[in-house]
């Protein structure tokens, strides 16, 4: 089966990158390559690093690439380490990164990754599909406190307790294997009436897992503090986020990178020798028009924030 991605704000995206013809540029969440294929195009002398830590990512965005064979460099690693990326690179600085986070088209449509509420598939959610945590692990291994807490902090599930009880007693009988097994005990924990007024039951549950399984929230800080360290002035950071949880790191991120000072406010003086290091551009996100969100209805959740290092 042909798999299709579509890319999101991507006209926004690449308006805000200030692309320079023999610049260097990385996008740290390859995917698709809709957002490469635009970038690269764009480029003469210049290059463009495309990371990912999905290998069969990397195989689709080399073959939708390859028309601009010297110009792109392949790296199958997670943007958490742009700066040995960039090292073993031989690069010290870049002109622009760009991230799109969450999950991708392709992963959710591809049965077999168990990204789907929708597809029946083993439990698995990896996106580099060598880590020894899967999405079968969380929920046939985690205790019910741990699970309660992942799905109410990454779901911002209300019925996160009552989710974790079923599951855990649902496994008492039997492992529970695949993902139409998990929505249907998600199915069972939330009221019927709930169900029927809401989106998807298993929707919440299911960003949950995923985060807690690619460890995607908890790396996402730092990953900002590292890129940043790896532009050159002017340079640009456009990071897309698909909810709440990754937009507000995102936001509050920015906002610590922007300040010449983080010290008490009782101090008579800087003690802390903090220094600003990005101005931020969009003072709110940019989200999709009307039109996208009309032929692409997963772009809705979409925001973009972008900055520029100083």
């Amino acid at each position: 089966m042909e798999l299709k991605h579509v890319s999101v704000l991507l006209d926004e995206c690449i308006e805000n990158l200030n692309i320079k013809s023999d610049g260097i540029y990385v996008d740290g969440t390859l995917g698709g390559a809709g957002h490469s294929k635009e970038i690269v195009s764009k480029l003469d002398n210049g290059k463009l690093i495309g990371i990912d830590q999905d290998k069969y990512a990397l195989k689709r965005a080399k073959e939708r690439l390859k028309d601009y064979e010297g110009k792109v460099e392949f790296v199958h690693d997670n943007f958490r380490n742009i700066k040995s990326i960039l090292n073993n690179l031989g690069i010290l600085k870049v002109d622009g990164i760009l991230l799109d986070l969450g999950v991708s088209s392709f992963q959710l449509d591809d049965g077999d990754r168990g990204f789907s509420f929708h597809q029946d598939a083993k439990l698995d959610m990896r996106m580099n599909e060598n880590s020894p945590l899967s999405a079968w692990n969380v929920v046939n291994e985690y205790s019910k406190a741990d699970l309660t807490r992942i799905i109410k902090e990454y779901g911002e599930e209300r019925w996160a307790n009552r989710i974790a009880e079923f599951i855990v007693n649902e496994r008492v009988n039997k492992e529970i294997n695949t993902t139409l097994e998990l929505v249907e005990v998600i199915k069972k924990a939330i009221p019927k009436k709930v169900r029927m007024e809401g989106p998807h039951p298993g929707r919440k549950t299911f960003q949950a897992i995923r985060i807690e399984v690619n460890k995607e929230l908890e790396i996402l800080k730092q990953a900002i503090i590292d890129m940043c360290s790896c532009l050159n002035e002017g340079g640009r950071l456009c990071i897309i986020t698909f909810h709440s949880l990754e937009d507000r790191i995102v936001k509050e991120t920015f906002k610590y990178l922007y300040k010449d000072c983080i010290c008490p406010k009782e101090l008579p003086i800087c003690r802390c020798d903090k220094k600003r290091e990005l101005k931020i551009i969009t003072k709110k996100p940019l989200t999709p028009s009307k039109e996208e969100i009309n032929y692409n209805v997963r772009s809705r959740s979409a925001k973009l924030r972008v900055g520029e290092k100083v």
